[in-house]
């Protein structure tokens, strides 16, 4: 592909990504509010306790072949019209099983001694209406991958604001009519759903019958390392909140998955606006010498510019964001959010860096890298269980480090990159935030009013970042104030 128009796709997905997934932050957190506001702690610990398998059946019915797709050199309909049936069938198969195993589920949290006070015999029909959003979503999988292939991030955009708006306004509606913690499990349910009418409705690509299951066979090799690769995430990125509703009880789900919630929607605004570009540029620009060591510090440099202030500042006002907006109610969960705050970071570059290796066909070293950082966290969170809530969610985070080290690694033998040429990419931005922080947190201590607290502290730290890398002659920030003056004098 040539240059120019590499780079014009590139910054086409920047933006457009930028745009959705800030749209997104924004309606998630109106949503997030409205909804803590109306339910408590043990509601949200109520779905929390499932989404392990949902994730679980999500990733299996995906088995990998929305990634390959992405991946493979050129595509035919038969490709897409074998994924879809493939991924609905199996949906179908899984959610039989999961239906049948509620029973257990409830069975299994309920024995837990703290949960023992709870009455978890809702959790049966709860998990079966839960359940049902596999099915839906895997309809709309072949058209999403269709959408991702061709880099239509617009589209992209408008299907996830109209559908997080949708699906918001419906759980906000029976929040307000009582239904407690269905109101959270229809959101859920009625996201997938007009996710799935919206990939249709811009997906020129459409299932035929009869269906060839061949090309699945070509695929297999690399998506089933990406399956397995997701089967490890999954149960990694959920161990806490199993843990936690085994051992403990709903209500401290809850508290972890309001901090976890706030958190994973910072990293993700960071994660989702380079991802979406991120695979389909590094693999155009596989076959064009150092281009793609060259693309890939580019995008770690921008992850580090927006990803260290924006993290390390929500650690830094959590607590006023929490007694602002959900209430004093969720208070506990503060010092958990402020934890994985701190060691958020490292999943925008982790995924940054597994991106890299999937775009070189590496989908091996993929699988490798999730098993050892799985083990190692269930190794690390079971170890800290005897000592609280906060002491495995610090042995989450520390695994979380350990992981983006572990793909940084891989990043070396990859393209070359050292280990000192990717610190020197992100350290001055970890660095400049840090000392934006400390600014504010000098400048804010005699303020005592909970707003004027909340506002002085994020304006103090914006205007501090900014200014240390004007100083510091920031080559990001100097593109990305030029970029801001003149996107209005080209069309998107």
């Amino acid at each position: 592909m040539a240059g120019k128009s590499l780079k014009e796709r590139t910054a086409k997905g920047l933006v457009w990504g930028s745009i959705g997934n800030g749209a997104q932050l924004v309606l998630g957190l109106v949503f997030g509010i409205v909804l803590a506001r109306l339910l408590s702690p043990a509601d949200y610990g109520m779905t929390g306790i499932l989404q392990i398998f949902i994730f679980m059946a999500g990733t299996v019915t995906d088995s990998g072949f929305r990634t390959a797709l992405a991946n493979r050199p050129e595509v035919r309909h038969e490709d897409y019209n074998a994924v879809f049936w493939f991924n609905v069938s199996t949906a179908a198969v899984l959610y039989l099983i999961l239906y049948l195993c509620a029973p257990l589920i409830t069975a299994f949290y309920q024995k837990a001694g703290p949960a023992s006070g709870h009455d978890l015999s809702a959790l049966t029909p709860l998990a079966r209406f839960c359940f049902a959003g596999i099915v839906i979503s895997s309809i709309g999988t072949a058209h999403y991958a269709y959408l991702f292939r061709t880099l239509q991030v617009r589209q992209k955009a408008t299907i996830t604001i109209t559908s997080l708006t949708l699906s918001g306004l419906t759980g906000i509606t029976m929040a307000c009519m009582g239904f407690s913690y269905w109101s959270l499990a229809t959101q859920s349910v009625m996201f997938s759903l007009c996710n799935t009418i919206l990939f249709w409705r811009f997906s020129r690509w459409r299932p035929t019958l009869p269906v060839s299951f061949a090309p699945l066979r070509e695929m297999f090799g690399f998506s089933s390392k990406i399956l397995a690769t997701g089967i490890c995430n999954c149960i990694s990125g959920n161990i806490l909140s199993v843990l936690l509703g085994r051992f403990y009880s709903v209500t401290h789900v809850g508290f972890y998955n309001q901090a976890n919630k706030w958190t994973t929607m910072g990293s993700n605004l960071i994660q989702s606006t380079i991802l979406e570009v991120a695979q389909p540029v590094l693999h155009d620009a596989a076959d064009e010498g150092g281009r793609q060591k060259r693309v890939f510090r580019k995008m770690l440099r921008f992850t580090s510019f927006l990803g260290f202030p924006a993290l390390l500042g929500l650690a830094f006002v959590s607590r006023e964001f929490i007694l602002i907006t959900v209430t004093g109610k969720w208070l506990e969960s503060v010092p958990l959010m402020q934890v994985l705050c701190c060691c958020s970071i490292a999943f925008p570059v982790g995924q940054l860096c597994l991106n890299l290796t999937v775009a070189r066909g590496r989908s091996g070293l993929v699988l490798r890298n999730s098993v050892l950082f799985g083990l190692a966290q269930i190794a690390l969170v079971c170890l800290m269980h005897p000592y609280g809530i906060l002491a495995m969610t610090c042995a989450f985070g520390c695994a979380s480090l350990l992981w983006m080290l572990l793909w940084m690694l891989a990043v070396r033998r990859e393209i070359g990159l050292r280990l000192r040429e990717a610190f020197l990419d992100m350290a001055p931005y970890a660095a400049c935030a840090a000392l934006s922080i400390a600014v504010a947190h000098l400048a804010t201590r005699a303020v005592e009013n909970l707003w004027l607290l909340f506002a002085a502290k994020i304006a103090v730290t914006a205007a501090a970042y900014a200014l240390l890398m004007w100083l510091s002659g920031s080559a990001m920030f100097r593109e990305c104030l030029s970029f801001l003056r003149n996107r209005g004098k080209k069309p998107l």
